[in-house]
């Protein structure tokens, strides 16, 4: 059975798909319109359920297991599945919206895609807190290597590992 998406005016005179589900910003409607597009293409039915994960995904914009995720799903919606969080990220994933990470022997941690601007990240051994951060030079720097040997670049992960902070501090205080 399909589930009939509902078109709401808005008080700016545009129409919303999302707005019956979700308080996503008018800003972000674009890219999810895209994931019903993706969505159907796979067969898969688009459920509240559904767009809370998505919602609460984007909206916190952090990095996440598939646990994690589902555990703070869990305190909002206690009928959440995890197969369907696991589901929503992987669909997520595939529709461009989600980027998969490994950091180190962790699970699998998603995070929403930042078209705008790309960013690395350092990676606590210790408490696996993670930083991103931007830097023009080591862009650069791997545009020049890419240059040097003829290489197109289609994609990058960079990730620094060692210990925060924080972790330092507590370290010290013992």
């Amino acid at each position: 059975m399909k589930m009939k998406v509902k078109v709401k005016k808005e008080s700016n005179g545009c129409q919303s798909r999302w707005s019956n589900y979700t308080s996503i910003s008018p800003k972000k409607e674009k890219e999810l319109d895209e994931v019903l597009k993706c969505r159907a293409k796979r067969g898969l039915k688009f459920s509240k359920k559904r767009a809370a994960i998505i919602e609460y995904f984007i909206n916190v914009d952090r990095h996440y297991t598939v646990e994690q995720l589902y555990n703070e799903i869990k305190r909002t919606d206690s009928k959440i599945s995890y197969s369907t969080v696991y589901r929503t990220l992987r669909l997520l994933v595939d529709c461009g919206m989600a980027n998969v990470h490994h950091f180190g022997k962790e699970n699998a941690k998603f995070e929403v895609v930042h078209k705008e601007q790309h960013h690395d990240h350092l990676v606590c051994e210790k408490c696996g807190r993670i930083i991103e951060f931007t830097h023009e030079g080591i862009e650069k720097f791997q545009n020049d290597v890419a240059k040097k040997y003829d290489f197109v670049i289609r994609g990058h992960e960079h990730q620094i590992f060692g210990i925060c902070k924080r972790c330092q501090q507590k370290k010290s205080r013992r």
